[in-house]
Parts: structure tokens; C-alpha cells; sequence
């Protein structure tokens, strides 16, 4: 449990920090004081942006942690980096929110469970996706019945092209081009782990998992890890899967990454589909139930911020209540265990059994 407001610190002040800044500004119980980039005109021009232009502004991550009037950092840096800044962050004695995926591999990860486990302050593994709105209105639907008990999980995502996407700088795309700095592809894993924490989410861990991970051009020589599909069983004869398909000539809707996102999860007793993400093909409702021959439409709010809104939401009220973030660093582990092992099985050709 923790005193409020919370005086928070950004590591990293790229396109992403946007996206975790809104809250921070709007809650009560938390503030932005402090931001650390290589880049410091970035810093202070995101300070600006964000009406908080007399926070502090370092390049140098080891003073940024010595600062005093610092409880809580959000490391927002490319994922080769994320096991040695959590460490610096928890050996300062600092609150982490460590953005996804955690680690580049297992032994990184272990070190880091192991680590957080042993740090006296909490330390979450930012994952939004699993706090968009749809999705926690279909969690709902399922915990209260709607659908009996789950069955499969088929997640469709879409890569393609928008008029209104966000301009993605050739810097951010360039390193996750890089395996020992991304640990694999910028849609399978990098992306992906968002999927894979879905499906963790509503089904749980995986015993088995099997892929084919192709190759293509992407926007601006780019290479994607598409087209790909990744099939998973869990215990108890239950299913699911994750396709992925890059259609250069399809526009879509958004205001984030050019891409659609799709789940749809079959129970005993019924279906819950739901429709969009990052962006949106169309005007689908956000999330549809179709059950005892009839469907009915929920309207939630769908912007893709509002996922990063409500994952730091509820981070920030785990802090003050004592209660535990989402995801730890055990669980976190556990959603990279599931994208490594898509990872290896379609590098290997094989089936990868995750029960033993």
C-alpha cells in the first residue's frame, strides 16, 4: 500500500508514452515529475504536450533513479533493455511498470521473477490489451455464464494500411527489425504478446503450441513476420488460435497502429465476438453475445487508448489499496513462455509441449 499521489517517472518518451501518460495526468492520485530520454528536446517537447512542462528532464538513467522524489517508473524502452533498467529501477528501491513483453527469453525472465519477487515494492508487466474495454466487458459476460464454460479462442489480426495511422518513425521500426534487441517478430512476438495474453487470459496457460510464422515486405521495406497462423490447445480439450495476415491494399479506421484486431470466444452454451483494437474494420458493435438463438450488442468504448487508460488505472488503485498488479512478473513470464514457444515451434517445425 502506497501514499498518494503517486510521483511518477517515464523512461523512454517515444510514440507509446503518449498512450500511458493519460492517466498519470488525469488521475488524482498520481503525477508525472520526472522524464528521462537520450532525446531530452523529445522529453521537454512531450512535457509541453502534456501541459506538465516543469517536470525534470534527464538523458542519464542512473541519476533519473537517484532521484528522491521519484516512487514509481514506467519503462517504455525496446525490450533488449528491459531486464538490466528493472533492475537499476528496483536496486533505486522503485514502484516498476516494465512495458511488455517482459524479457527478450526465459533465463532473462527467471531473473526477473526471481528479482521482483524479492523487491519490497510492486512490479507490473504492463499489458493493455487485456484491460480494452470489450474485453473486460466479454470477461464479464463469460464470468457471469453467457456463454457456459469457454471452449476455444480464435484471435484474427490484420495488419494493413490507413490514411490516419500513426507516422511510425524508421527509428522504432529499426530495432524491432533486430532480433537481439526485438527477441523475434515485430507481429508474432512483439505484437503478438498482446494476442497471447489474451488467450491467456480468458483460457489460461497453454500444454501445446504449434506455428507457422511466414515473411513478407511490410510499409517502407519492412520486414513482417506474416502471414501466420499459431494453434493452441489447452487442458481439458479446449482450443485456439492466432492468424495473422498482412493486406497491403486494405485500408482501415484507426488512430494507432494500421491494424485490425478480432476474438471470438465459443462456449458451451453460446458465442462472444469481439471487434477491434488497435483499429476497426467498419462500425462493428464493440462486442456481440450470441446466445439461445438471439444476439445481443454492447457498446463500450473502443478507442485503443482506453486500454492503456484502464491497465494504469488499475494499477494505480492496486497500489493504494495493497492489492496485486496485472500481470506479475510470474504472469508475465508465463504470456512469454507462450510466445517463445511460437517461436520455436516454427522455427524447428514441430509441435512444443509446454505441460511437462
Amino acid at each position: 500500500m502506497t501514499t498518494t499521489p503517486l510521483r511518477v517517472g517515464l523512461i523512454g518518451t517515444g510514440r507509446i508514452s503518449d498512450l500511458h501518460a493519460i492517466e498519470y495526468l488525469r488521475n488524482p492520485d498520481a503525477r508525472i515529475v520526472a522524464l528521462c530520454d537520450r532525446d531530452t528536446a523529445q522529453a521537454r517537447a512531450k512535457a509541453a504536450a502534456w501541459g506538465v512542462p516543469e517536470v525534470a528532464v534527464d538523458d542519464d538513467i542512473d541519476a533519473f533513479l537517484a532521484r528522491p522524489d521519484l516512487d514509481l517508473v514506467e519503462i517504455l524502452l525496446p525490450h533488449h533493455l528491459h531486464l538490466p533498467v528493472a533492475l537499476k529501477a528496483m536496486a533505486a528501491g522503485k514502484i516498476i511498470s516494465l512495458q511488455k513483453p517482459m524479457c527478450l527469453n526465459l533465463d532473462e525472465a527467471d531473473q526477473l521473477v526471481a528479482a521482483a519477487e524479492a523487491h519490497d515494492r510492486p512490479v507490473k508487466i504492463f499489458e493493455n490489451f487485456i484491460f480494452y474495454p470489450p474485453v473486460m466487458k466479454a470477461r464479464a459476460l463469460i464470468d457471469d455464464g453467457a456463454i457456459g464454460t469457454p471452449l476455444s479462442i480464435r484471435i484474427k489480426s490484420n495488419p494493413a494500411r490507413s490514411a490516419t495511422a500513426w507516422d511510425v518513425p524508421a527509428a522504432a521500426n529499426a530495432w524491432r527489425q533486430e532480433k537481439g534487441h526485438a527477441g523475434g517478430g515485430p507481429l508474432v512476438f512483439d505484437d503478438g504478446h498482446h494476442k497471447f495474453a489474451l488467450a491467456w487470459h480468458f483460457m489460461g496457460n497453454p500444454s501445446e503450441v504449434h506455428a507457422f510464422i511466414g515473411d513478407c515486405e511490410g510499409p517502407g521495406g519492412i520486414r513482417f513476420d506474416a502471414q501466420s497462423m499459431v494453434s493452441f490447445r489447452f487442458p481439458g480439450n479446449r482450443v485456439g488460435n492466432l492468424e495473422i495476415v498482412y493486406s497491403p491494399e486494405m485500408e482501415l479506421m484507426t488512430q494507432h497502429y494500421a491494424q485490425d484486431d478480432r476474438v471470438e470466444i465459443t462456449g458451451t452454451a453460446g458465442v462472444i465476438f469481439i471487434n477491434g483494437g488497435h483499429g476497426r474494420l467498419g462500425a462493428a458493435p464493440p462486442v456481440t453475445l450470441y446466445r439461445d438463438g438471439a444476439l445481443t450488442t454492447y457498446d463500450v468504448p473502443s478507442g485503443w487508448e482506453h486500454s492503456f487508460i484502464q491497465s494504469t488505472r488499475h494499477y494505480i488503485n492496486a497500489l493504494k489499496t495493497g492489492g496485486a498488479p496485472v500481470l506479475t512478473a510470474a504472469e508475465g513470464r508465463q504470456v512469454l513462455r507462450f510466445a517463445l514457444a511460437a517461436e520455436q515451434s516454427a522455427r524447428e517445425g514441430r509441435t512444443i509441449r509446454l505441460d511437462g
